[in-house]
């Protein structure tokens, strides 16, 4: 479902909707301050867009979803999870995954074709998100996120999974896929070298414990909505978007 405020623009997903404590949004890339390559809502601090604007946008986020602050990781393309509490909420965490308890932070992928994912177990009331390219779905960062919740006190049984737009199967090349990617993701080619992330998620998503029914994929294709998002592998100089989960 899409949402709108103050120009800005976002997506909410059917399985989260019906819990008033969560607040979560997909953003798209309007609304914002940034201009050039990186018009408009860039949240990133790495990819050449000015600082000023950037905090900006990341303030007109904050503000739409009424939280108290926001938390980046410093995105490595990896598998690492941090639990971010009260204490080390303001350090900069270098990990693709974080989970947290705490009321009223927004945990934030900043993102361009690749996943963005947020969890949510109602049970122990837990969040999470994951930021997952293909590098990230090599290593499984999804199987590490459920893994790290599951000793917090989560259920993966309970687990809600919910993925952003992301680089759909038509443009998800891979021409050296025999070097880069497992012999068990091989089968997911949707066309030669071209592969469906998006059931390689659920795939992953399934052998960690969540059942089908709480996963909700966007299913739209970053790459070809030019409209609406930045993709890296469209125009290599982008800006990013961000997808957020918090409790109240």
């Amino acid at each position: 479902m899409r949402f709108a405020k103050d120009k800005l623009e976002w997506l909410e997903f059917d399985l989260l909707k019906s819990y008033p404590s969560v607040v979560h949004g997909s953003f798209t890339k309007h609304g914002g301050t940034s201009e050039g390559n990186f018009a408009s809502l860039n949240v990133s601090n790495d990819v050449g867009d000015h600082p000023d604007n950037v905090k900006a946008n990341r303030e007109l986020i904050l503000n739409a979803l009424d939280l108290s602050s926001l938390v980046f990781p410093q995105q490595q393309h990896g598998s690492k999870v941090v639990e971010v509490t009260a204490q080390n909420a303001s350090k900069h965490h270098a990990c693709d995954a974080m989970f947290t308890q705490e009321k009223n932070l927004g945990l934030v992928i900043a993102n361009a074709d690749c996943q963005a994912a947020l969890f949510y177990d109602p049970e122990s009331e837990m969040v999470g998100v994951a930021h997952a390219g293909w590098k990230g779905s090599v290593k499984n960062v999804y199987q590490n996120l459920v893994d790290a919740m599951k000793r917090a006190g989560a259920n993966p049984k309970n687990i809600i999974v919910c993925i952003s737009p992301s680089l759909g199967p038509d443009h998800a090349e891979f021409v050296n896929y025999r070097k880069e990617l497992p012999e068990d993701f091989w089968s997911y080619q949707a066309s030669p070298e071209h592969f469906n992330f998006w059931d390689i998620s659920r795939k992953q998503l399934d052998a960690a414990g969540i059942s089908d029914k709480n996963i909700e994929i966007a299913e739209t294709c970053t790459f070809c909505d030019s409209k609406d998002y930045f993709s890296f592998r469209r125009e290599k100089k982008t800006g990013r978007h961000a997808t957020i989960i918090g409790l109240k």
